[in-house]
């Protein structure tokens, strides 16, 4: 890709919890830790979306929103639907996920639980997974080109506090 090929597009940050899908050229960047971000891209229309959410199951108390991954990932779905999209040409890359937190584990590794939801749900709808980063222990600053499809992403480890003196 060229420089020159993204003059035209519009930066959008998207935040935690937060969905972003519209016609045209966009450039959409986020910073994950444990969270989960699905890049969504239609390589027909070159029309792309993306999801960031924090928790993998919404409980059914209070909104439906897209802060949880079994809320997010039909919202992106049947979004980029709505713009033109067939589902059967969705093609989606999988980021995040991180353990950030030490040493807890079991039903506090969000980030391995937001992993599987989002496997599991893409391909119970069918959408084709073309690639992933996921995992470990970097958080991870990604940015999505929509009318191409490509995806950069920047791991950052945590650092040590210094000593207190």
């Amino acid at each position: 890709m060229q420089i020159n090929d993204t003059k035209d597009a519009i930066s959008h940050y998207l935040y935690p919890g937060m969905l972003f899908a519209k016609n045209g050229q966009y450039i959409i960047s986020t910073i994950l830790g444990s969270c989960v971000a699905i890049c969504m891209w239609d390589p027909i229309l070159r029309i792309g979306g993306m999801n960031h959410y924090l928790l993998p199951l919404w409980n059914g108390e209070g909104l439906p929103t897209p802060r949880y991954g079994n809320v997010a990932i039909g919202m992106l779905i049947e979004k980029m639907i709505s713009l033109g999209s067939r589902r059967d040409s969705l093609k989606a890359k999988i980021f995040g996920g991180a353990s950030v937190l030490e040493g807890i584990g079991g039903l506090l590794e969000v980030g391995s639980r937001n992993i599987t939801l989002a496997e599991e749900t893409l391909e119970q709808e069918g959408v084709t997974v073309l690639g992933y980063d996921v995992g470990g222990s970097a958080g991870r600053k990604v940015i999505f080109f929509t009318d191409s499809g490509d995806v950069f992403v920047r791991k950052f480890e945590k650092k040590p506090l210094p000593d207190a003196p």
